[in-house]
């Protein structure tokens, strides 16, 4: 019953920890030109970071043991995967920031200045993804609904 409880209760902080986090890079990304915009955009990123392994690490957790409801009820449900959908989907996007992200912080560590010209694209795919984590939490809340599944729930 505690394990349950906390895996829960962590899957959840580490969604709204995610989700301010990528909302405040995508904020402070739009004008990363200003160092303290970019100091503050990479500590968001950071926090993102930390924020979806916590998720994904948790989530794999409730799945996989089954401390909530069974492993076939996530397999079997059509709304579980819509919500791994938006998960894929947010981390291919995530592909192109992270690696800009790395590049900045690299030559950040070198004494130089990054060229922040993608800043704003990186921003809006940064707001994207919020909106991903929106469609996730949707999916994540009709499927504790019982939505979704092809079989009878217990």
């Amino acid at each position: 019953m505690l394990v349950r409880w906390l895996l829960a209760a962590f899957h959840l902080l580490a969604l709204g920890i995610g989700l301010g986090a990528i909302w405040a890079r995508a904020h402070w990304l739009r004008n990363s030109s200003d160092p303290r915009h970019l100091r503050y955009a990479l500590a968001a990123d950071t926090w993102w970071g930390l924020a979806a392994l916590l998720w994904i690490g948790t989530g794999l957790w409730r799945m996989l043991a089954g401390t909530e409801k069974p492993t076939e009820y996530y397999l079997h449900n059509h709304v579980f995967w819509a919500k791994m959908a938006a998960l894929v989907l947010i981390l291919l996007l995530e592909l192109r920031p992270m690696l800009t992200l790395i590049r900045w912080r690299r030559e950040l560590a070198r004494g130089g200045t990054p060229n922040t010209a993608a800043g704003a694209t990186l921003s809006r795919i940064s707001y994207l993804q919020a909106v991903l984590i929106g469609v996730m939490v949707l999916a994540a809340t009709a499927m504790a609904r019982g939505l979704g599944a092809v079989f009878p729930r217990d």
